[in-house]
């Protein structure tokens, strides 16, 4: 959606969250720019917080049901609610989060195209709140929505897969086996530079396609400083024909198929947090099937020792 589109919703029935999220070895902290500036209405959804522990300590994994319900309803979120997803990047966590309410059903969420930079261009109203994770502050008019809380709803089939279903992908040849589009940066991706978190390896898995996140987006140099957009349909449909042809494969024809349904994908990234910026694009394209996430991506893989070969190519299989 773009700034001018989330400004005209009914403010009763809709619910704008600050999603954003930074690297671990960033200076910036998101819920303190919370507390200094966010959209005029906003509250802070926390991904690290929304999330199920993980045995690796792996963040951001996705919720269960019970958390996903017990944040929406913290935040005054039915079914009947608009849910607008931004970050302060443009375009970087709040994918992850529209992923994270689609796949658990909810009927009416969008990310707002540039994020908080953008609205900042439209010179629309913003606000400055302390960040209270124990506090609901819900609006005038919205409290009778408190009688519908959210219903426990089941997360959708096929959405997230595990390391045990990765694993099975790399024993399948490649004719058959699902491609793993990785959106971390191409060297992080090739083994030629180190992954953000100390002591863990890089390189890829088998059967993946490098899908660099930052190739999908536009940057911006706002009056604030640059931000992201996702691409329009058509530059978004040649760019991912020129990486899929930088694999070795006819990226056209590769795109179809994917498109499809015809061939399966899984979304990877280093954390599972930019590979829905790759789902994103696929569901603008108009994508048939289920994009899929690999929640733990990259350092769960690594992790676990499995660490692929970095020099892998499509002519091994």
């Amino acid at each position: 959606m773009t700034p001018a589109q989330v400004k005209g919703l009914p403010a009763g029935k809709t619910r704008i969250l600050d999603c954003t999220w930074f690297m671990p070895n960033s200076p910036r902290n998101a819920k303190e720019e919370f507390s200094k500036q966010h959209i005029a209405g906003a509250k802070y959804f926390d991904l690290d917080e929304v999330a199920s522990e993980h045995p690796l300590g792996l963040k951001h994994m996705m919720p269960s049901p019970e958390q996903f319900r017990d944040a929406c309803n913290s935040l005054g979120i039915t079914r009947d609610h608009t849910v607008v997803l931004y970050d302060t990047l443009g375009i970087f966590s709040a994918p992850r989060a529209l992923f994270t309410f689609k796949a658990f059903g909810h009927p009416s969420a969008f990310v707002l195209n540039g994020g908080l930079p953008a609205w900042r261009e439209e010179l629309l109203p913003v606000e400055a709140a302390q960040y209270d994770a124990g506090t609901e502050d819900l609006a005038s008019g919205d409290l009778a929505d408190r009688g519908k809380d959210l219903p426990l709803s089941p997360m959708n089939n096929g959405v997230i897969r595990s390391f045990d279903d990765m694993l099975k992908n790399t024993l399948i040849g490649a004719k058959k086996a699902d491609l793993v589009l990785d959106a971390r940066p191409n060297a992080r991706f090739t083994g030629t530079a180190p992954e953000p978190r100390p002591g863990l390896s890089s390189g890829h898995m088998e059967h993946s396609v490098s899908i660099p996140f930052s190739a999908l987006l536009a940057t911006h140099e706002g009056r604030l400083g640059p931000y992201t957009t996702l691409l329009s349909a058509n530059e978004l449909k040649q760019a991912m024909v020129n990486l899929l042809d930088s694999s070795g494969r006819n990226g056209e024809e590769t795109l179809e198929r994917i498109l499809g349904g015809e061939q399966g994908v899984v979304a990877s990234c280093g954390s599972g947090m930019t590979a829905a910026v790759i789902w994103l694009a696929l569901q603008e394209l108009g994508a048939n099937n289920i994009v899929p996430l690999f929640d733990e991506s990259w350092t769960g893989w690594a992790l676990r020792g499995r660490q692929g070969r970095v020099n892998y190519d499509i002519a091994d299989s």
